[in-house]
Order: structure tokens, then sequence, then C-alpha cells
């Protein structure tokens, strides 16, 4: 069980005190963190539903907070994410509803092979919701839609993973020759991609950003969304660190996703989606390695494997990743 630090464990305090919820609380749980500087507490209550407390570095502004406005857009949508309950700007400290700890990814975990079928559909189903509803409900009021995937973002999560996964992790130097090559390529992929139409995305579309909660799947983690291509959630899903899809339930997927979306080509869909899973797997990777080597954290180390064996799939599969291939492949012993 992790022990809560002094001071963390006074601003729970303070706040549950501030909330009137102090005399009712029994029991005060902190939760598997993920990869940001936030925190995570369950508090048990004597007679009211569990909440949780996402407890910040320091001081906040909840009402500049991207997480703020995107937890706005999507209670706008109706689409099924945590209720923001209470916050405090001074303790640093957010209220949420409280989903329970089964992920998508836990839920899968031990299941007969039979029951990832229906709901990676269900998850396919709410990437097509998000979508549809966000253009509905367009505005650049809200932060997502003043955002988007461009050069320069994508960009970005390449060059983070030659620093910190081949660099940082792997300790590779590239030659100038090899700098240069690769830097072709960045600009090869991310300009396409920067040009394709945008939709909402949510930006972390993966297993563990997924609830089970009341027999549906909730959004988790969507403070990043922001526009991008319409095959953006859908390679961080089924191209998932965390889970195994087989090319078989890749396909249905597709079909399913397509089937919702109106789109028709199915082969020029599925080279835009492996297009996008390439620069989705690379940049996973890059915060894998950012995790191991700057941050100390190595629990993400076991997540290499999945992850590198998706991106060989995809340069394999394409003979314009061949250059690609044979610069990541003379350093890293998996891309070859």
């Amino acid at each position: 069980m992790s022990i809560i630090d002094p001071d963390t464990r006074q601003r729970l305090d303070t706040y549950l005190a501030d909330a009137g919820l102090g005399a009712g609380a029994r029991h005060i749980e902190a939760l598997t963190p993920d990869a940001s500087d936030r925190r995570y507490f369950r508090v048990t209550l004597e007679r009211a539903p569990p909440v949780v407390l996402a407890v910040h570095a320091g001081p906040i502004v909840f009402e500049a907070m991207p997480f703020a406005d995107v937890s706005d857009l999507l209670a706008r949508m109706r689409l099924p994410a945590p209720a923001v309950l209470g916050h405090s700007n001074a303790l640093g400290i957010i209220a949420l509803q409280d989903l329970g700890d089964v992920t998508l990814q836990a839920a899968l975990n031990g299941a007969p092979v039979t029951a990832l079928l229906p709901r990676y559909e269900e998850a396919v189903a709410l990437i097509a919701e998000l979508q549809r509803k966000g253009r509905a409900f367009a505005s650049t009021s809200h932060v997502t839609y003043r955002l988007a995937f461009d050069v320069e973002k994508l960009r970005f999560e390449l060059d983070f993973f030659a620093e910190h996964f081949l660099a940082g992790h792997r300790g590779v130097r590239l030659t100038p020759d090899e700098r240069a090559a690769l830097s072709r390529e960045w600009s090869a992929i991310v300009e396409e991609l920067a040009e394709e139409p945008r939709v909402v995305c949510h930006r972390d579309y993966h297993s563990r950003n997924l609830m089970l909660h009341d027999g549906r799947l909730h959004l988790i983690d969507f403070q990043d969304a922001r526009m991008g291509p319409d095959t953006y959630d859908l390679a961080s899903l089924l191209r998932d660190s965390y889970v195994d899809v087989t090319e078989a339930e890749v396909e249905q997927l597709l079909a399913h996703f397509r089937s919702l979306a109106g789109i028709g080509d199915a082969a020029e869909f599925r080279r835009r989606f492996d297009l996008m899973a390439v620069q989705r797997n690379i940049k996973a990777l890059g915060t894998f390695g950012f995790q191991a080597s700057t941050r100390g954290n190595p629990a993400f180390l076991q997540y290499m494997p999945r992850t590198l064996a998706s991106v060989r799939a995809n340069l394999v599969r394409y003979p314009r990743f061949d250059g690609l291939r044979r610069v990541l492949g003379a350093h890293v012993e998996e891309l070859r």
C-alpha cells in the first residue's frame, strides 16, 4: 500500500473538511499513478458513493485548465466520462466521480478470447460518436478545436522518440547521414498526416484510458483532446501497447468503424490507418523511453516488445518505409 506523505495528507484532509465530507471519510486509498505528475486517491465515505481526488503538484486554476474545458465539452456531448464533483484551486485538488478500477485492459485480463471483440466494437463505436458529435459541437470557445496534430506537433513526437528511445534508452548515436535520412522520413510521414481532414481526437485512446463502469465504457485522461486524423484514436486503440488485437480482429473493427462513419474505400482507409499507427507507436516508444531513462520509471519497459513488433509489421508491409527501416534497423534489432 502506498504511503501518503504528510503534505498530501493534509491537503486531502483540508479539502474533505471544506467540502463537508471530513467526518464521513472512512478510508483514503492511493491509486496507481499514471505517467503524469498527478496523483489519485479514492475516498470511501460513510453515507455517499466514493469519490476520487486528483491531486496536482501545486495550486491550480481549474477554470483555465484544458481538463475542465474538455470535461465540459464531453458533458455537453453527453459522452461517458467522470463527472467533476468539485475542486480547490488553492489546494490543487479536483474531485471526480469514482468509476472504479476496471479498465478495458483489466476487463480483458483472463477473460475468454471471445470477450475482446464486443468490447472493442463498443470502443470503436465511441470513437465514431466522438467524431460525429465533435463536428456538431465545433466551437473555438473550446480548447480542443484550437489545437491540432499539425506538422509541428506530429514532428515533435517523432523527434521525442529519437531523443528518448534511441539516444536516451538505447544509447544510439546516429551519424549525420542517418540523422538527415531520419529527418526526411519524419517529414514525409508528418506532412501527409497533417494534411488529412481533422476530427476531434481523444489523443490517448487506449485500453488503460477506457474504464468499464455500470456496464459501459467511459473516457478518462482526455485533457489533451485536439483535432487530428480520423485514424488517430483508432490507431491508439487497435495498435495498443497494452493489449494484443489479432489481425483478423483489426480488420473486423476497421470495417465496423467504416460502417459507422460512412467510409467506403477499405484499402485506402487501411493504408491511412497503418501510416497513423507507425507515427503513434513510435511516439509511444518515445514516451516509454522517457519514463525509463529520464523519470527512472521502468514500468513501461514491459510494453516495448509489443509496440516494436507493431512498428516493424507496418514498416515491412509498405515499401515506402524501406529507408526508415534501414535507418532504425541498423540500431534497433527488433525493427530489422
